[in-house]
């Protein structure tokens, strides 16, 4: 999921994601992420005036790269709205495998720790969390307008809402130590928005009533 990047500065960013996934931010050294990184504690300084700093550029670099991967997935191609927000959750259930630090989020890692100490990290993962639930307002609304034009509902909310069904998935798997936790968690979310969009069923109806008639 992840690139490996060449120049130091994102070397030290690419380390910082793993290690912060890995151990938490608050157990995190700098001298964990420079030995992840390969690199000397004066080039991180050269970079970052202290791991703060370094935690906000990881959330922004955490959005660029998980923006890329979302980017470039299948389900942007299909024509029905809503088939694109099944096949999006498809997508997600499909990242989560191998270790658990390898799937779950950096920007839901940081922001539980730091929320009340390091207003400067909680605001780079509001931004990154509400940027990808952004994302899913256009789909949703175009979803909405056809299958469900009457719901009392807004657009934004339901995207922030998978947002927060996915977060407290992986918190809960993290507890449990289970990736099944959150394999369940998207497979009921993806049942909930099969309820709020309700498929007509008219074409399945006529064709048995076609049916009917060559009996």
């Amino acid at each position: 999921m992840l690139r490996l990047a060449p120049d130091s500065r994102n070397r030290l960013l690419d380390a910082a994601l793993k290690v912060i996934r890995t151990k938490g931010y608050s157990a995190t050294r700098v001298e964990e992420i420079c030995a992840a990184a390969g690199l000397s504690k004066g080039s991180f300084f050269h970079h970052f005036e202290s791991k703060e700093a370094l935690a906000v550029a990881a959330a922004e670099y955490w959005s660029q790269i998980t923006g890329e991967l979302f980017l470039a997935a299948k389900y942007h191609t299909l024509d029905d709205p809503l088939a694109r927000l099944l096949a999006y959750l498809d997508f997600r259930r499909s990242l989560v495998r191998g270790e658990l630090p390898e799937w779950t989020c950096l920007v839901g890692t940081m922001a539980q720790e730091t929320y009340t100490t390091v207003p400067e990290i909680r605001e780079a993962c509001d931004r990154s969390i509400r940027g990808h639930a952004d994302t899913l307002v256009a789909d949703i609304t175009a979803a909405k307008k056809r299958y469900a034009p009457d719901a009392d509902w807004s657009p934004k909310s339901l995207a922030l809402h998978t947002q927060v069904v996915l977060q407290g998935a992986f918190v809960v798997a993290k507890a449990h130590g289970d990736a099944r936790v959150a394999t369940d968690a998207i497979d009921h979310l993806r049942r909930y928005f099969e309820l709020l969009f309700p498929i007509p069923r008219t074409h399945s109806k006529s064709k048995k009533k076609r049916k009917k008639k060559s009996r």
